[in-house]
């Protein structure tokens, strides 16, 4: 009578009534009863497009939320049309990184070697090297280059030269400046002519950068006084005794 009593009920009634314990039965049948009124797709998953969102792991987000559907992507906001996930600009990766982890939205540096690299050469703390004849770098204890651009000074010459590894160009025969087309040495006077002298500009210690010499009228010898006289009187035609 029990069996037929409940079998008339309705299914959600059913449930909320005590059951027996010895026969197993009507739970069974009761249960049956509930899930055979779902389809095939409302069981699985269920249209939840507009609704919510569902990760990996299967939990729900409702619109709006922001959540990572896995441990190693990238963070999604749950939309009506579904999730949108955009990757973010991730920060550069430091050239001396020797290891790296990928398991996460952006990709993180877990070791740094303990060198400098520059230029994709490696070098010590403290190291020093030359990229060029006039540019110095060195590395330093925080395991970052620094260069520096050598200032060169205005040669002191007409034709400096230049030579392997060296950033300034040098006067390999001192000093000088040009007296027209000639080039003459500093410090001395040149005579360029009988009447003309010419020297290179010296002032306080150091030479002048100006490329010119400065030039001078060599000043005219006066003839001695006898030798006047005796000029004289060769053209009047006497001589003294």
């Amino acid at each position: 009578m029990l069996n037929r009593g409940l079998s008339c009920l309705p299914v959600a009634l059913l449930l909320l009534l005590p059951l027996p314990r010895a026969p197993g039965r009507v739970v069974e049948l009761a249960v049956a009863a509930e899930y055979s009124s779902k389809t095939d797709l409302d069981y699985e998953f269920g249209d939840y497009r507009g609704k919510w969102c569902i990760d990996d792991h299967g939990f729900v987000y409702g619109i709006g939320e922001v959540y990572y559907p896995s441990p190693s992507a990238c963070p999604c906001t749950c939309t009506v049309d579904g999730p949108v996930c955009i990757r973010p600009k991730c920060p550069r990766i430091h050239p001396r990184c020797t290891r790296i982890r990928y398991k996460a939205c952006c990709p993180v540096c877990e070791a740094m070697a303990r060198v400098c690299v520059y230029g994709g050469k490696t070098y010590r703390p403290l190291e020093e090297f030359r990229l060029s004849r006039c540019e110095r770098c060195r590395c330093e204890a925080n395991r970052e280059v620094y260069c520096s651009i050598s200032d060169c000074p205005a040669p002191h010459c007409v034709n400096p030269t230049y030579e392997p590894n060296h950033c300034c160009p040098i006067c390999k025969t001192g000093p000088n400046c040009f007296a027209g087309n000639r080039v003459i040495p500093a410090g001395e006077r040149v005579n360029m002519d009988e009447r003309t002298v010419c020297y290179c500009t010296y002032r306080d210690g150091t030479w002048h950068t100006h490329p010119q010499a400065t030039c001078e009228q060599r000043p005219q010898l006066q003839p001695p006084a006898t030798l006047k006289r005796i000029e004289r009187c060769i053209d009047n035609g006497w001589m003294d005794g």
